[in-house]
């Protein structure tokens, strides 16, 4: 496959990132996180979220979602989420099959769900016919690649807290939207009252690995034996840990995420000037969502493959990589504004061939 737009997940790694396991690849270490880089790895999530914060680590995203998930409910109890939410969308269920609980998607609008609908569905508090709700998960930034503001953030936790809630945010790519609101992670989260977080590394430039952090150490309890229970104790888990504190050594995840969400501005200054294109959502990370004509979508996939988000409309979602460069967006723009002149001369001609006399 050659470079594209499909995924942040179709981009190797960071050569950094390759540096630091490779590093981290001598002598041995002790396992299941007792390890030197583990712990080094903590602390530096401590000191960008809070001293009170608790990590563990796991394989990829839907563990860390649906373990969280699981530590933060009991069976009987509910989850408000977006209805494009991945947990609700892309996880096969896992929520539902392994953490128990219930999903209750509510309509987004623009990936976003409100306050305002979050006190029109919860309701019968305390009846015993009616699964409980326990927490709010938010995608930060969301599948459509926009971004809660800090304002919007704090609202739903200040909700939560009046009503005994839970709140989690889905970050698999939490730094984009720290870059783009020109925050760090404190003024985000932890002084937003957020009470975990899902932290991505596969979509950032990692091999692989993520982290469950918990603000709220209450919830952290019994996760131990969760994320055992839920096959995902990593026994070598230096090579996430080795990974975590390369990107936020000298700011790297800063870099990454900047520079994405660069490429994706880039991207959609260029696709906005073409009259054929619709730009669906704002670009607020390195997520860029357009409809093109039908009959371009095979010719640019074929140049530069990118994912059709909604079959029905022929949405396209164009994602933006550590290692995208203008370059690549100008060679790819270049077919579509190629495509567009060829449109636009057929409907001239047949404008002309209107206008003829018979």
């Amino acid at each position: 496959m050659e470079k594209g737009f499909g995924s942040d997940n179709h981009s190797g790694a960071h050569p950094e990132i390759i540096k630091a396991l490779v590093d981290s690849n001598l002598n041995h270490c002790p396992s299941y996180g007792t390890d030197s880089y583990s712990l080094a790895a903590r602390k530096e999530f401590q000191n960008q979220f809070s001293e009170r914060t608790e990590v563990f680590f796991v394989y990829n995203g839907t563990a860390a979602n649906t373990l969280a998930l699981k530590a933060m409910t009991h069976t009987y109890e509910s989850v408000f989420c977006s209805d494009v939410a991945h947990v609700n969308v892309d996880e096969c269920g896992a929520p539902e099959a392994i953490a128990g609980c219930k999903l209750i998607p509510l309509k987004s609008e623009n990936g976003k769900i409100s306050v305002s609908q979050l006190k029109e569905n919860l309701i019968r508090k305390g009846d015993q016919h009616f699964s409980q709700t326990r927490v709010i998960t938010i995608t930060q930034p969301t599948e459509l690649g926009t971004t809660y503001s800090v304002d919007e953030i704090r609202s739903i936790c200040s909700f939560a807290k009046e009503n005994q809630i839970y709140v989690h945010v889905d970050g698999a790519r939490l730094s984009n939207s720290a870059v783009s609101l020109n925050v760090n992670f404190k003024e985000m989260i932890v002084e937003t009252g957020v009470d975990a977080v899902s932290f991505g590394g596969t979509k950032n430039g990692f091999v692989f690995g993520e982290a469950v952090l918990f603000l709220n150490p209450s919830l952290a309890k019994n996760f131990k034996f969760i994320r055992k229970q839920g096959l995902n104790l990593p026994s070598k888990s230096r090579f996430i840990a080795s990974q975590f504190l390369r990107y936020f050594q000298d700011d790297l995840w800063k870099k990454i995420a900047s520079h994405e969400n660069e490429m994706a501005q880039y991207l959609f200054n260029q696709l906005k000037e073409v009259s054929q294109v619709e730009v669906t959502y704002p670009v607020q990370s390195n997520a860029v969502f357009v409809k093109f004509p039908k009959d371009w979508i095979k010719p640019l996939r074929k140049k530069s493959f990118f994912y059709i988000w909604d079959e029905t409309t022929f949405e396209a979602r164009l994602m933006c990589s550590f290692d995208t460069t203008k370059e690549d967006i100008e060679d790819f723009v270049g077919l579509v504004l190629k495509l567009s002149n060829e449109s636009n001369k057929e409907l001239n001609h047949d404008s002309i061939q209107e206008r003829s006399p018979h």
